[in-house]
């Protein structure tokens, strides 16, 4: 997630005669650059499947090891790829960008009321369930760091059985290091990322490749009725397997979700050069492995080569897992940073890692979080296996959610026919729901952990929006308006003080409390006011040049708009600094920021229940500083209190 964001297509390069050929060599030569950066941090998760998913899909659901059985699944994995990844994702979902940039927050913000739809009982349900798909990717993001370290840590347990004592320790210590190291920043790391994920794809393809010409009638398995046989054979147990099977594709998600950070051709080159032959070899092979060797199912992946590459594959296993971990952290990162812009989260602290690259955050609560729910996955479960009974249910439902917004998307902004949206969605839909059906049998069996984090996260951010809802409306009970503030102003001849206010307050046209407080306590204003308020758009970035918007109100008083995307780091102070309006002049060394600080107050009005309204109340007492997330010079903010009753 931490790579630089590059238009899909190359920008023109001047007039020269050798001008198109250079253009076109330097954009191949970017795009490769790109694409195997993308190897390294969009395909981390879905390149570690080989890990479990196989294993899981037959030992974990007691499947008899024959002919059948294993070109069934081979066949089913071939499907699940082509199907779910390369025609849902790559080629329709990916498709549905917000500006560049996709993920399903991306995705609910082009549904959102300001792209111009009115917020009815059915849009508010579409919001709803990309609130929850953003809650369930929070639960991937425990799991996920907790299972590949651990699978890729018992491969050592392949080499010799005296590491078994040592895989929950060693695989602590992974998890403990890898969240130590967040806070200096990906970019240095990052650079290493792709070339090792190069080298672990190479050896899934020549693994699996090793053993597919020993056993070539695998490759039978690309015939879809192997899948049908495969359920025929296996019965009900077949059908829950294929909560296994879902293993391989649990990568899906990031591919959209790290769209804006290399863009969907790199994306996409990616995919079709390295990763989907690469998988489907290893995927194969480790299918004739078990024709032959049925007993290998135990570890199938560190059983496909020699006994002396165990060790070397269980090193590079670790640092591949690390790197998948590594997306999944770095994606709750820009989740909550997208969540907090779009005022579904508290204000957290938020440090930018790179001054090159906005994307680059660390956030601390999460980190320190996320490593606390993976220690505790890794010490509840104890094994990969154990885990893999966790893992499924929440990126399921992500998927089967993201299917249902893509639909109603294209319906209301692609104005597609109701009849294409049938043909092409209904069978995503189908496969969907009967992958998460196979993975309701995982719930009683660790599931729960997962929809224990998502429904936990979900309250707290539907709790915080509602809850903001409610100070706003209380606030408008007390509302002015700005030209009546003015004439009462002007009326009563009030004291101007040098220097330059701004108040920063988030409903336009209206005064802020913090004003009114003020000239009640001081009966003074400032030479020049500014009431600036912040509005977050429903797209990634807005350019510096269209941030502000200025309108002057007469008696030194001016409304400020400030517009960030709601992938902006939010800087009021250079956005101020910025402005470039005759009648606004201003020196930035002496502006005094004026910023409201609601007390919550909590009551038996009309809102919430009270015990949800205390919860609320918790959430807005340790809020971040709003000076510290505005980045604003703490020596010249001033804060106003405000009681509000909710």
């Amino acid at each position: 997630m931490n790579e630089l964001k590059t238009p899909d297509r190359p920008s023109g390069t001047g007039n020269t005669a050798g001008a198109p050929h250079e253009a076109s060599t330097h954009h191949r030569a970017g795009l490769a650059a790109l694409a195997v950066g993308a190897l390294g941090v969009v395909y981390g998760d879905i390149g570690t499947s080989p890990l479990y998913a196989f294993r899981e899909a037959l030992e974990g659901h007691h499947l008899t090891i024959d002919e059948t059985t294993l070109l069934g699944a081979c066949s089913l994995v071939f499907w699940a790829l082509i199907v779910v990844i390369t025609i849902k994702y790559l080629f329709l979902v990916m498709k549905a960008d917000n500006h560049g940039e996709g993920g399903i927050l991306a995705l609910t913000a082009l549904l959102s009321p300001s792209k111009g739809f009115r917020m009815g009982k059915r849009r508010g349900t579409l919001l709803l369930l990309g609130l929850f798909g953003c809650a369930l990717l929070y639960g991937d993001g425990v799991i996920t760091p907790a299972i590949s370290v651990l699978s890729a840590v018992e491969g050592f347990e392949v080499a010799s059985p005296v590491f078994n004592d040592w895989v929950l320790p060693v695989s602590i210590v992974i998890l403990v290091l890898l969240f130590i190291v967040q806070k200096r920043g990906t970019e240095a790391v990052a650079k290493v990322f792709g070339p090792i994920m190069v080298m672990w794809f190479a050896i899934l393809a020549v693994l699996g490749l090793h053993n597919i010409v020993k056993e070539p009638s695998i490759l039978q398995a690309v015939n879809p009725i192997h899948g049908l046989r495969y359920f025929k054979a296996n019965g009900i147990d077949g059908f829950w397997s294929l909560g296994s099977i879902f293993l391989v594709v649990t990568g899906g998600e990031a591919l959209y979700a790290d769209m804006g950070h290399f863009g969907r051709k790199p994306i996409a080159a990616g995919w079709f050069t390295v990763v989907l032959p690469c998988l489907l070899l290893n995927y194969f092979g480790q299918g004739a492995l078990l024709l032959n060797e049925p007993e290998a199912i135990r570890n199938p992946l560190f059983l496909m080569g020699p006994s002396w590459s165990v060790y070397p594959m269980a090193i590079l296993a670790t640092a591949a897992t690390v790197i998948a971990s590594q997306a999944l952290i770095s994606g709750a990162f820009s989740l909550t940073a997208q969540a907090v812009q779009l005022d579904y989260l508290p204000r957290i602290k938020i440090d930018h890692t790179s001054a090159k690259h906005s994307g680059q955050i660390y956030v601390p609560i999460v980190n320190w979080l996320l490593m606390v729910g993976c220690i505790i996955a890794v010490l509840l479960f104890q094994s990969s296996k154990n885990l893999a009974a966790a893992y499924g249910i929440a990126v399921t439902s992500t998927m089967a959610i993201t299917t249902v917004l893509f639909a109603a998307m294209a319906l209301e902004r692609w104005r597609w026919s109701t009849t294409k949206v049938a043909l092409i969605c209904t069978p995503l839909v189908v496969i969907d729901l009967a992958f998460f059906s196979a993975n309701i049998v995982k719930i009683p069996h660790g599931g729960w952990f997962t929809l224990v984090i998502a429904c936990s996260q979900f309250f707290l951010m539907w709790t915080w929006r509602k809850g903001r809802h409610l100070v706003s409306m209380r606030l408008k009970r007390g509302e002015q308006p700005i030209e009546a503030f003015i004439a009462d102003m002007n009326a009563s001849a009030t004291t101007r003080l040098p220097g330059t206010a701004v108040f920063l307050f988030k409903d336009p046209g209206v005064v802020p409390p913090a004003l009114i407080r003020t000239v009640e306590h001081f009966g003074a204003v400032h030479e020049t006011t500014m009431i600036v308020s912040i509005q977050t758009a429903d797209q990634p970035s807005i350019s510096p040049t269209q941030r502000a918007a200025v309108t002057p109100l007469g008696s030194g008083m001016f409304t400020v708009e400030l517009t960030f995307g709601f992938m902006d780091a939010v800087d009021v102070q250079s956005a101020l600094v910025g402005i470039s309006h005759p009648d606004l002049q201003f020196d930035p060394s002496r502006i005094t920021y004026f910023i409201g600080r609601e007390t919550v107050l909590v009551t038996e009005l009309e809102g919430m229940p009270l015990w949800q309204e205390r919860i609320f109340d918790l959430q807005n007492r340790n809020a971040a500083s709003a000076a510290r997330f505005f980045s604003l010079p703490s020596t010249q903010v001033f804060e106003v209190g405000t009681q509000v009753k909710i």
